[in-house]
């Protein structure tokens, strides 16, 4: 089978897409046919050998990419239970240690790992769904913010932010998001109550709608302390990205998220994107063969949603 593969780090030209042995699941595994897999900036970071800088994963000869996957069950192990050959399914592939990603005509998954996909949505749409929505409601989880709490999301109509507003406004959280300002319409639409341009002074822009700061914030952007900035003594700030929160300073609770996959979280974000309360967002398809020029086009950034790798 063929499957995107790095051996040396680097730029895009560093992908291979290599003829690869199919692989078998074991106890508690599935083998899922790969229809869709979405690609993300932790994908350009393995490739580039940043997560190896920053001590998230061990040299490699061979490196794996691509954490997403929507497809079909095609064999299963013992002691699977639930899945069995033909359902439909979306997964996350959150293990840095393997030679082989979701960037494949073939993935193995432990069972866990993987949820009903989503009905009446595609392979393509439903493969933006797993690390990006799980990273949102895990790290939502974590700031656990109740109703009629304020919440800043920054990066609001990025891949994480845009599931973060929808998820929190569900929890009946009041948001305010900080995107582009063309992006002001989508972020309302996902049930944003609040809107500041990402060009405004954060910390004073959000002070002046919620006096005295915010409860929470989910800062998907990478702000930092302008972001910090906004939140309340004693609130509560979480980051997506390793190594990027900021100090805790007047007593806020500072988190990093560290997703991990959950294949029962997954099936519930799952039933809310088949009911139209998540917005899955393709920013195009590309061929599993044509994976570099992907990359290439994720790095020119701009992108509104996923670039999907169809093999």
């Amino acid at each position: 089978m063929r499957a995107v593969v790095v051996r040396a780090v680097g730029g895009p030209e560093a992908l291979e897409v290599a003829e690869v042995p199919v692989p078998v699941p074991g106890v508690g595994q599935v083998r899922v046919r790969v229809e869709a897999a979405a690609l993300n900036p932790v994908d350009a970071a393995t490739r580039s050998g940043d997560l190896v800088t920053a001590g998230l994963m061990a040299p490699r000869e061979v490196i794996g990419v691509g954490w997403d996957v929507a497809g079909h069950i095609d064999e299963v192990g013992a002691g699977t239970g639930v899945f069995a050959p033909g359902d439909r399914v979306i997964g996350l592939r959150d293990r840095l240690d393997v030679s082989l990603g979701t960037h494949a005509e073939f993935v193995v998954l432990d069972a866990s790992a993987v949820a009903p996909a989503p009905d009446r949505l595609s392979s393509v749409e439903a493969a933006t769904l797993p690390l990006n929505g799980l990273t949102a409601l895990q790290s939502l989880d974590l700031l656990d913010p109740k109703p009629g709490a304020t919440l800043l999301v920054t990066g609001a109509a990025g891949a994480v932010g845009g599931y973060a507003v929808e998820l929190a406004a569900l929890r009946g959280v009041r948001v305010v998001a900080s995107a582009a300002a063309e992006d002001e319409a989508f972020v309302r639409s996902a049930g944003a109550r609040w809107f500041v341009p990402r060009s405004a002074d954060l910390a004073d822009a959000v002070r002046g709608l919620v006096p005295g700061g915010v409860d929470a914030a989910l800062d998907a952007a990478v702000v930092g302390p302008p972001a910090l900035g906004a939140v309340r003594n004693r609130g509560a700030f979480v980051s997506v990205v390793a190594g990027a929160a900021p100090l805790p300073l007047r007593g806020i609770r500072v988190h990093e998220q560290w997703v991990a996959a959950d294949g029962a979280a997954l099936g519930r974000l799952s039933s809310l994107a088949g009911t139209g309360q998540l917005t899955l967002r393709v920013a195009g398809t590309v061929p599993l063969q044509e994976t570099v020029r992907a990359h290439y086009r994720l790095a020119e950034g701009g992108l509104r949603g996923r670039l999907v790798l169809v093999p």
